[in-house]
């Protein structure tokens, strides 16, 4: 393979020698994961879908989580635009109407951040050593109880504590959902069913939007308690579901369980549609890197992940997460006040919320085709790129009189372009790309500090959206859009110059490249080259062992 201006990577002997006598002792299971892992490596999409198809669908059942999180989290800030709820838990303001103060809009949302990041510190403990069935069920029970705290609030501060409960198992779904369907697909379904969480969220968002349109103009206490209600929907069921679902057979294999993990991935398979799976190969493949990580478990702790090149790896999941939250996202979070802000009825607002969510969703599908073929720097690179310039589009919309409507309706438009855009690239990219950058043996630490950072960010951009956007207070409407084209421009920058393209990419020759400190505009010209040890003579004990990747780089002029 040959690309210009590439560097080429290719093996020190000392490496190779101390990773051959790691496995020297289990030839057989060395030789079996080498095989399962060709076999991965060169499994098609379609090959993986006959494969596969119950894991497939497993996961799709566990990521029904994240539907009810996202129609939650809709919830928290669009009811802030129903009648009845502003004059429950709001305060008049000078036109007689009533509105939830800028100080308690941000803190409702950020309650519900609050309790996130205790839900995520919580799951990668309670994950590791209950199982992610057990700490799953556990999760959906604990919400199906705090769901009473939100439906029987009877003041402001008393919701607050409700999303503030609710936040602690929302925060469980966002990392187990994604991490179960990495662990239960091959490779080839692995950037489809991660990406899916971002589906999942706009479906939870579209369903929420129809609901909310549905009572908005009721003006009683019904108008914000059926959607809380509806709540209880969920967690029942997927209870029941989550209960018969195979347990995770690379968790098994770390506690040491090989025999039941077996069990497990023969319920995950159809191995009669695929002649040539081997079960115990792919068990001594999950048995294989599980020893591989126990023999680099010196420094696996979360300051590992600031030290070294895993300092770049942690930046790069964390910024990735972190443009999320200041993309100007959050403006579709308050797709509906926003669109009241900006001069549209009640009904309109809804009725474009709907619209919003439904071509978000669309967009998840074309981003699923474009992966494979554009790659992930690119594709996230231009999407930011594109946002800047509809968010300078709404700003100058915003600045034109609130009786044109013709301005109005055109604010409404570019929003739906905007979320069409986040929703092809950003929001769905954001997740394979924070998957794909980590280290192996920091890949949970890393995901859990970067949602973290994700979290924190969000909890500073919901303090500053609501101020932008209420009448009582900064009243910037959508002229809100030109500070987050900045803050966009600026997410931009950072991603153009040290995001890097990790598609095509095995974690083996990530893991060179990192080290070698190659730029990220120049990952995906960098020729990494890769051998297996090939057969030799057996009295030395050696079969086809690790594969082994060259470290000296050579740059081409």
């Amino acid at each position: 393979m040959s690309r210009r201006n590439s560097s080429v990577v290719a093996v020190d002997p000392e490496q190779q020698r101390k990773m051959s006598a790691a496995f020297a002792d289990n030839v057989q299971t060395t030789t079996d994961a080498n095989k399962a892992t060709r076999s991965e490596q060169n499994m098609t999409l379609m090959e993986g879908l006959r494969l596969y198809p119950k894991a497939v669908a497993w996961s799709v059942l566990l990521s029904a989580a994240i539907i009810m999180e996202g129609f939650d989290k809709v919830l928290i800030a669009n009811l802030m635009a129903v009648p009845a709820f502003k004059q429950r838990f709001g305060q008049p303001i000078a036109d007689g109407s009533y509105e939830v103060t800028a100080a308690w809009q941000a803190g409702l949302t950020n309650g519900a951040y609050v309790g996130e990041m205790l839900g995520l510190m919580l799951n990668g403990i309670i994950a590791d050593r209950l199982g992610y069935k057990k700490t799953m069920i556990g999760a959906l029970f604990f919400v199906n109880l705090t769901i009473f705290v939100v439906f029987f609030a009877h003041n402001i501060q008393m919701l607050l504590a409700g999303l503030v409960l609710c936040g602690i198992p929302w925060g469980v779904f966002q990392t187990l959902t994604c991490t179960y369907a990495a662990e239960v697909c091959p490779v080839p379904l692995r950037p489809i069913l991660t990406t899916y969480v971002n589906l999942c969220w706009v479906i939870g968002q579209f369903l929420a939007s129809g609901v909310l349109k549905g009572v908005a103009e009721r003006p009683d206490q019904w108008a914000y308690r059926i959607p809380y209600a509806l709540q209880w929907l969920w967690p029942i069921p997927l209870m029941v579901g989550i209960s018969f679902a195979p347990e995770s057979p690379w968790w098994l294999v770390r506690k040491d369980r090989d025999d039941e993990a077996k069990r497990m991935l023969l319920r995950l398979t159809s191995p009669a549609k695929h002649p040539e799976f081997n079960a115990d190969e792919t068990i001594s493949m999950m048995r294989h890197t599980n020893e591989m990580e126990k023999a680099a478990s010196a420094g696996t702790s979360y300051l590992d992940c600031f030290r070294g090149t895993d300092f770049r790896r942690t930046e790069i999941a964390a910024m990735t997460w972190f443009t999320q939250a200041f993309c100007g996202a959050s403006l579709m979070g308050y797709s509906t006040y926003f669109f009241q802000q900006a001069g549209l009825s009640d009904s309109d607002a809804f009725s474009m919320s709907l619209g919003q969510y439904a071509i978000g969703g669309v967009g998840v599908f074309v981003a699923w085709s474009l992966i494979p073929r554009v790659g992930r720097r690119t594709l996230y690179v231009c999407g930011d790129f594109a946002m800047v310039i509809l968010l300078v589009i709404i700003g100058g919309l915003g600045t034109i009189d609130k009786g044109n409507v013709g301005a109005q309706w055109g604010i409404g438009a570019m929003l739906l372009v905007f979320a069409c855009t986040y929703n092809v690239t950003v929001g769905p990219i954001c997740y394979a790309i924070v998957a794909e950058i980590p280290s192996t043996r920091l890949r949970q630490k890393t995901v859990v500090l970067a949602r973290n950072f994700y979290n924190l960010a969000s909890i500073v951009g919901n303090v500053l959206t609501p101020r932008m956007l209420n009448p009582g207070a900064w009243n910037w409407g959508a002229q809100a859009g030109f500070f987050y084209a900045g803050t966009c421009f600026c997410c931009f920058l950072w991603a153009f110059f040290r995001l890097p393209e990790p598609k095509g990419r095995t974690y083996g020759e990530l893991d060179i490249l990192f080290e070698k400190r190659v730029p990220a505009r120049q990952f995906a010209s960098t020729v990494v080259e890769s051998y297996h040890i090939s057969d030799v003579d057996s009295e030395l004990g050696e079969k086809k062992g690790v594969a082994a990747h060259l470290e000296q780089v050579e740059s081409k002029n």
